[in-house]
């Protein structure tokens, strides 16, 4: 039986941040972006998560744009109409580079088993979208005329108000019989999946085949969370048991590809990569010689750090919920509270909106955790991160409603 390494708290949090393009001073020196550095950064995260809601702007612009000075949407839209990534389900929907697209072949023989019935039941609708997307694709959603109205998965089931043409977009969306290759705005523009990525392997392999993809897509889950716990019921992104999860995690410790921790003041055990041990283990050396100083970054409800929570309280003592689906009446923080990073410490929350008819950013609520550091090793980094983060989603000015403490909003006032 391996013996777990034994670790502080602090390297690992810092082990975490690096590996997710979080821990060096930001903003950086303002270097060159654009599409290929945005590629870059998509490949060393391993996906990026996709959400419509823009308090801001969509999840997957706000954690690129954590961690890219320079970032532009513009960018991501580039990637996606010149086939560098593809729109399907990891942690849940994000942005995934193409190279990968094989390897999630077992989800999307899942989604294929599990939508066929639905499927048939639009057998019209789906030959009527298929063949008007094979003669003029891509199309959007709002190209096609709906013949009647039905319940989507996402509705209420006795209350159909959903376009049978959008359900059939969003079911063959799914099963990758189609998938999006352009983006204006939240319209997404789609196109039948070419043969090429639709490849089929060989029956007579198919058991080796799917017990090789498994363990790919084990791997690309891996690589994108780099501190891992088996209670995860994500893990892999296959649905799995908590013994089956159990039992992956023993198999990579045993062989050496992975290697278990033991985290000061944590219960659970965690496991890296055998590859990023000496990056730990220079990281707790560095311990004292690190410097946090630096502007906040502010990250948003589903960044790819926030993926599992469980961890969060864990590694940096932080409980954070996203309130989006709470009655307002019973929200703590708010709609759209984006955790505040300062150094390697989760130090408070902020729920920004951003009016862009008058380019205003609104922070309703600026709250700071008890366990902050003193006011005065952070406000200044805070001023000129909030500064920031304004100045490059286009806000002109930004306004501060409510603060907790009430005294930092007097210090804001210039802002």
């Amino acid at each position: 039986m391996t013996t777990p390494l034994r670790i502080s708290k602090v390297a690992v949090r810092r082990l975490l941040l690096h590996t997710q393009g979080l821990l060096a001073r930001w903003p950086a020196e303002a270097g060159h972006s654009g599409p290929d550095q945005v590629m870059e950064l998509i490949r060393s995260l391993g996906c990026v998560q996709i959400d419509p809601v823009s308090a801001v702007a969509g999840n997957q612009h706000l954690v690129l744009g954590a961690r890219d000075p320079g970032y532009s949407p513009a960018y991501l839209h580039t990637l996606l109409s010149n086939h560098k990534v593809f729109e399907y389900f990891a942690n849940a929907a994000c942005v995934i580079p193409i190279e990968d697209y094989a390897l999630f072949e077992p989800v999307r023989a899942r989604m294929r088993e599990r939508l066929a019935p639905s499927l048939q039941g639009l057998e019209g609708t789906v030959e009527h979208v298929m063949q008007r997307l094979a003669e003029e694709g891509p199309l959007p959603s709002k190209a096609f005329r709906a013949v009647e109205r039905v319940s989507g998965y996402w509705d209420h089931p006795d209350t159909p108000k959903t376009k049978d043409t959008s359900l059939a977009l969003n079911l063959l969306l799914d099963t990758a019989a189609i998938r999006v290759v352009a983006r204006q705005g939240n319209e997404r523009y789609f196109q039948i999946t070419e043969p090429d990525l639709r490849r089929e392997e060989s029956t007579s392999r198919e058991e080796q085949v799917m017990l090789n993809q498994h363990q790919a897509l084990m791997d690309k889950y891996i690589d994108s969370y780099r501190v891992v716990d088996a209670r995860d019921p994500r893990l892999g992104w296959l649905k799995s048991t908590a013994a089956e999860r159990r039992a992956h995690i023993a198999a990579r410790v045993s062989d050496g590809r992975m290697i278990p921790l033991k985290v000061e003041d944590v219960a659970t055990p965690y496991y890296i990569r055998t590859e990023d041990e000496e990056m730990l283990l220079n990281l707790e050396t560095a311990r004292a010689d690190y410097d946090p100083s630096g502007p906040v970054r502010f990250l948003p409800p589903l960044d790819n750090l926030l993926w599992r929570r469980e961890r969060i309280v864990d590694l940096f003592d932080f409980h954070y919920k996203w309130e989006i689906y709470t009655p307002e009446v019973k929200r703590t923080y708010g709609y759209y509270a984006m955790p505040i990073l300062h150094g390697d410490r989760l130090i408070g929350r902020m729920d920004p909106r951003l009016d862009r008819k008058t380019g205003v950013l609104t922070v309703r609520l600026l709250s700071m955790e008890e366990t902050a550091p003193p006011l005065e090793e952070w406000i200044t980094d805070f001023r000129e991160g909030l500064q920031f983060f304004a100045s490059m989603h286009g806000a002109r000015s930004i306004t501060v409603e409510k603060t907790i403490p009430k005294e930092l909003k007097k210090l804001l006032k210039s802002i």
